[in-house]
């Protein structure tokens, strides 16, 4: 009876966290309060929160903490928030790849792959040394430093810098 009780509340738990939108899964993790901020400052967080899927590459508070204090600042101000849009949907791929898709799409493409981002955007995925990068527009790298946190309308890989589109 014990391991019934065991197993039904591992399951409920499962499912429990997987029923979160890829957002409700970021507000969830302080890691990325930074990006929830400014999700909200870009008013992206009901967009994100629809039916999906998506990939998100998301920045974590470190990432965010590269950029200057006060270009940042500027960014979350409401003048800014075209700006910051096009910014966050550059981090954000229409369907769900998740960690194993970016691998065999790297496999089939020599080690690169392009994937075009909400904002119509290329980024390129790349393999070296064993890790996984995305490189922006601009030639910036962004190591992919954890995978497959997965929500009910997409998945989330975490990266280790903010991209930037043109």
């Amino acid at each position: 009876m014990k391991k019934i009780v065991l197993s039904t509340l591992a399951l409920a738990l499962s499912f429990g966290i997987y029923a979160q939108t890829i957002v409700e899964a970021a507000v969830s993790n302080e890691d990325f309060s930074t990006l929830v901020t400014a999700l909200k400052a870009a008013d992206l967080v009901g967009a994100l929160s629809g039916e999906g899927p998506f990939t998100v590459f998301a920045p974590n508070n470190t990432a965010f903490s590269k950029i200057d204090s006060e270009t940042l600042g500027s960014l979350l101000q409401p003048e800014n928030v075209k700006a910051l849009s096009n910014i966050l949907t550059y981090h954000v791929v229409s369907g769900k790849l998740m960690a194993s898709d970016v691998v065999k799409a790297l496999e089939m493409g020599d080690g690169k792959a392009e994937v075009t981002a909400l904002n119509g955007q290329v980024l390129t995925v790349m393999s070296s040394y064993g890790k996984i990068y995305l490189k922006d527009m601009k030639g910036n790298m962004s190591e992919i430093i954890a995978t497959d946190v997965e929500g009910s309308n997409g998945v989330i890989h975490v990266i280790s810098s903010v991209v930037m589109p043109n």
